[in-house]
């Protein structure tokens, strides 16, 4: 043993004795300086959630810190989850060696994991989830107390950490939703204490190791949605403590163990879904009492359903949907009498199977607090499972597409929460329920393709919130209840290919939101009501292959939205009324083949040709001269001696006398009304109120092409002046010709004639009128954006596609149009009376001013929304194919999902990479799954200088090298929080993205930080 000498001890005990102390005095102190630090990594703080960080607090009163209570006080918490904190995570928090808790999840914290912070042996808790973060997860094996470790929901990359990366004593390891590749390590399961294992949503492929039996304490095993392969791991019948088993969207095969139920009988959630299970149920499954969910859908499930099934009493979810299960008229379905017991029950899907037989009435003892049973696409038969009605929690109920048939109870209509009923393409014949109205939350019965045969009940006009009503290809008959046009909400009502008789109500005028009547191919009869054309927001009347007679309505000329009117086939008589023509978007006319007699009118619609079918109707004449009809003849037809005196001198005069009065006073009926609308639509009126056909030509220089400047789907745009005020415009011009052209016009004056802001393009008048050849002619006139559009600004000058422009644009010029474009599209979705959806948003339609201030127009294809259900002229709420541009229209679009403001959002992001990367979302490097979204989160954060426009990161020779070097760093910072915020716009899942009222804010503050600091 070496000895120290007596001096030399006495030195070093108090070299030691003084770093003790140094460390005792400042540690409170570092723990401060290094908070700090950790601040100033953050570049966007939007809730102010780190005020209180500053010399005036005592550290241990930030806000989200916690300190000892006993001394020495160091820190031992920091949590700022949920603050929307933006930038990086500090590497200085590895000075912070008392932490045992750290949860920062639920921000934009983007960048890599600090390695310092595998060095915190106090550290129990460290939540991380939801962020941005990148790289590989660090070495965590040095905390020796970490029992959670939550990295959820980032973009962290390499494989899943072996037991020698990670601490011994680790309970919860939750790693979902990163891009984690490779396999399962099979070390994993060394570590003993592992309870809690979540690793789904990732690239991981492989089969589940053996090792996994090992985990003797595990209670949750998630590795959903990656690409694990082979069979079901045996040794995971060895974990009875298993709760939680997620498995699903994987490429498992082969059939389950017979003893899945009886091994893991704690077992609550069985997730396996959407793999290439098969072979039978196993019936010992039940055995497994704690079972509450149990997702087996969308694999190759044959046999029957096990009736064993029936004894797990927690059950509330049972998906079986989408496989070959199987039954038939004798046996296969008892399963059913069986799942009464099952109490707790909420959803049952049994949907597109192979089963077979009737539903027996004991259906009706499911329980009360079931919410959805789907058993639709099956081959089930017999009548109308009358136990149905006794589920009086039941909200969607899915029959289509099975052999029932017999008559619908009436009782249905006492489930007062239905909101979906599905019974389309059955050989139901019996009577539509009259109690149906009781269902005050129904939004849409679907009950056609079917051959029901029956009433129409007056009582659906007790559904408050009705919106669509579609009976139509069914026998109905009987009269159209006029209840139903007292519902406020109503919009569609198709009632076609029935056998409906008798009149039209009166009270259809009462309808004021209905946009669509079909009710063609029936046997209605009596005259047209005249209160029909109170309905203001009709886009859509057939009337067709009926028995209406009696004359048309003059009103139709009040229904100003209307664009197809099909009453052909009927025994209508009189004149055709002028009223018609002066529907400026009316597109499609058929009259053809009734009694109508008379001139016909030669405005509008009726200059159009192709667009109007009058055949069949022997007593017309004049017109337009391709209409090839008679001349009309004024000859008052022969009659006797009296009745023409009698013409002569009273019924003429009195005639001329009524006439003129009604002339006056549709004269002064026409012009108030033209000044409401002048008053309606400002922006129509105030600096251009009238502008004419040869007004615009002139301005123009006849259409000049020398003046043309843009050129869309559906229209041309020109720049002129216009003479008498010399104001220089921008008149777009419609293709009336190109089918969808006319209601892109109708779209946008709708959306105009609502809007203003400082960042849209601001309209100045509107001309709807006839041009030199007798044709239709359709043009806004715009303010001029002398400055062209943003795409020509990107792209103008580029030789090729993988060319570069010669046009130089500054970051912060860049940085203001993002925000302008924000700025535009958040009042748009937030703080418009009626929240509108762009759904054509790109840089084409971004123009530019004189001081480059960005403005948002073009908005042909522009989507109203009230409430919670969107929609335009003539499209449904689901649009199977949306009309918006290659690169920029969002991915659910694509498989016919819902339009939606966050369909904005998305196309908002691309913009935004587009602007920073100068690459179009169509540029060919673009392909094989790899699109811009995904090829800047690939480079983001660290390699963000290498992808986006190099003229960005270009400097003067002037500047000395330290400025160089700040500016740089500042704008690439700045550049990673914008690119940030463009990758939550253009998540894959729209209820994954910002809204834009987030999206704009914070695109604000990054703009005040930028320019605040230059």
């Amino acid at each position: 043993m070496k000895f120290i000498e007596p001096g030399k001890f006495l030195l070093v005990f108090l070299v030691c004795s003084a770093h003790v102390v140094i460390c005792s005095s400042s540690g409170n102190e570092t723990d401060r300086l290094s908070l700090l630090e950790f601040k100033n990594a953050i570049t966007l703080d939007p809730q102010q959630a780190l005020m209180s960080w500053n010399d005036s607090n005592h550290v241990c009163s930030w806000e989200g810190v916690k300190c000892r209570v006993k001394a020495p006080h160091r820190v031992i918490s920091l949590d700022l989850s949920g603050q929307g904190l933006v930038g990086s995570i500090s590497p200085s928090l590895g000075n912070l060696t008392f932490l045992r808790y750290i949860n920062l999840q639920e921000n934009l914290i983007a960048g890599q994991i600090p390695l310092s912070l595998g060095h915190l042996h106090h550290l129990k808790d460290l939540y991380l989830s939801n962020n941005t973060l990148q790289g590989q997860i660090p070495d965590f094996a040095n905390c020796s107390n970490l029992r959670t470790l939550s990295l959820n929901g980032n973009h962290l990359l390499g494989q899943v950490p072996t037991d020698a990366r990670l601490p011994p004593n680790l309970y919860s390891l939750r790693i979902s939703y990163n891009k984690l590749s490779g396999t399962i390590p099979p070390s994993l399961f060394n570590i003993t204490t592992l309870t809690k294992l979540g690793i789904g949503c990732n690239q991981i492929n492989g089969k589940i190791p053996r090792e996994i039996g090992k985990s003797r304490v595990l209670q949750l095993f998630s590795a959903s949605q990656n690409k694990l392969s082979g069979r079901f791991q045996q040794t995971i019948l060895n974990i009875s403590s298993l709760a939680i088993i997620d498995l699903a969207v994987n490429y498992l095969h082969g059939e389950l163990p017979s003893s899945l139920g009886s091994s893991l009988s704690n077992l609550q959630w069985l997730g396996l879904a959407n793999n290439l299970f098969g072979g039978h149920i196993p019936s010992f499954l039940a055995n497994a009492s704690e079972l509450s969910m149990i997702n087996l859908s969308r694999n190759n499930f044959t046999g029957m359903v096990p009736s064993s099934i029936g004894k797990l009493q927690e059950l509330s979810t049972l998906n079986l949907e989408l496989n070959q299960l199987q039954s038939s008229d004798k046996q296969g379905l008892e399963f059913m009498n069986g799942l009464s017991n099952c109490t707790n029950l909420r959803a049952l899907s049994l949907a597109n199977n192979q089963l077979e037989g009737e539903i027996a009435s004991s259906v009706g003892n499911l329980s009360m607090k079931l919410q959805i049973l789907y058993l639709g696409g099956n081959k089930l038969s017999g009548r109308f499972p009358a136990g149905i009605a006794n589920l009086r929690s039941l909200s969607a109920l899915s029959l289509e597409l099975n052999h029932f048939t017999g008559p619908v109870p009436d009782c249905l209509g006492n489930l007062k929460n239905l909101q979906i009923v599905h019974l389309s393409q059955n050989n139901f014949t019996g009577f539509t329920p009259s109690s149906l109205s009781n269902s005050s939350l129904l939004e849409k019965a679907l009950l056609d393709s079917n051959q029901l045969y029956g009433r129409i009940p007056r009582g659906l006009g007790s559904l408050k919130v009705l919106q669509i009503l579609d009976i139509s290809n069914n026998n109905l008959h009987g009269s159209i209840p006029r209840e139903i046009f007292s519902i406020p909400t109503i919009r569609e009502i198709w009632l076609s290919s029935n056998r409906l008789d008798g009149p039209l109500p009166i009270e259809i005028g009462n309808a004021k939101q209905l946009e669509y009547l079909v009710l063609s191919s029936n046997n209605l009869s009596g005259v047209i009501p005249d209160t029909l054309g109170n309905c203001g927001s009709m886009e859509e009347i057939k009337l067709d292959q009926n028995f209406l007679s009696g004359s048309i309505p003059t009103s139709f000329g009040n229904m100003e939205s209307l664009q197809v009117l099909n009453m052909s086939h009927n025994l209508l008589s009189g004149s055709i009324p002028k009223s018609i023509g002066s529907l400026k978007y009316l597109e499609q006319l058929d009259l053809s083949f009734n009694n109508l007699e008379g001139e016909v009118p030669e405005i509008g619609i009726f200059n159009n040709t192709t667009a109007i079918w009058i055949a069949g109707n022997k007593d017309l004449c004049g017109g337009a001269a391709k209409l090839h009809l008679p001349v009309c003849s004024y000859r008052p037809p022969n009659s006797t001696k009296h009745l023409r005196s009698i013409v002569l001198k009273v019924v003429i005069p009195l005639t001329c006398i009524v006439s003129l009065a009604m002339g006056i006073s549709v004269l002064l009926f026409w012009r108030k009304k033209h000044e409401r609308k002048s008053m309606s639509l400002p922006s129509f009126g105030r600096n251009f109120p009238k502008v004419s056909f040869d007004d615009l030509s002139r301005a123009t220089d006849g259409f000049s092409t020398s003046n043309l400047i843009g050129r869309g789907r559906y229209s041309f745009v020109y720049k002129g002046r216009l003479l008498q005020y010399g104001n220089m415009v921008a008149v777009k011009v419609f293709s009336l010709q190109t089918r969808g052209a006319q209601k892109s016009f109708i779209a946008e004056c709708k959306t105009l004639r609502n809007v203003r802001h400082r960042n849209l393009v601001p309209i100045l008048t509107a001309c709807s009128s006839i041009d030199s050849q007798g044709n239709d002619f359709k043009a806004l006139v715009y303010q001029f954006m002398s400055q062209g559009d943003l795409h020509m600004m990107l792209y103008s000058n580029q030789d090729d596609e993988n060319g570069s422009a010669s046009i130089q644009i500054a970051f912060a010029q860049r940085l203001s149009i993002v925000v302008d474009v924000a700025d535009a599209m958040e009042y748009l979705h937030h703080n418009n009376q009626g929240t509108i959806a762009h759904c054509d948003l790109k840089p084409s339609n971004i123009l530019l001013d004189d001081s480059l201030r960005a403005h948002v127009g073009d908005f042909g294809l522009a989507r109203f929304k009230v409430d919670c259900t969107i929609s335009s002229s003539g499209d449904s709420i689901i649009s199977s194919a949306i009309n918006g541009t290659i690169g920029y229209v969002a991915p659910e679009y694509a498989t016919g999902g819902e339009v939606s403001t966050f369909g904005d959002v998305y196309s908002f992001g691309i913009v935004l990479f587009e602007i920073f990367l100068r690459k179009r979302p169509t540029h060919d490097m673009f392909k094989d799954g790899l699109n811009i979204a995904t090829f800047v989160d690939m480079n983001f954060p660290d390699r963000i200088s290498e992808v986006v426009d190099q003229e960005l990161l270009e400097y003067q020779n002037s500047l000395s090298h330290d400025t160089l070097v700040d500016m740089k760093e500042k704008e690439l910072e700045c550049l990673r929080s914008v690119l940030n915020i463009g990758l939550c716009c253009t998540k894959p899942s729209p209820y994954e993205r910002m809204d834009m009222r987030e999206v704009a804010a914070r695109l604000r503050k990054i703009k005040e930080a930028y320019l605040s600091s230059n």
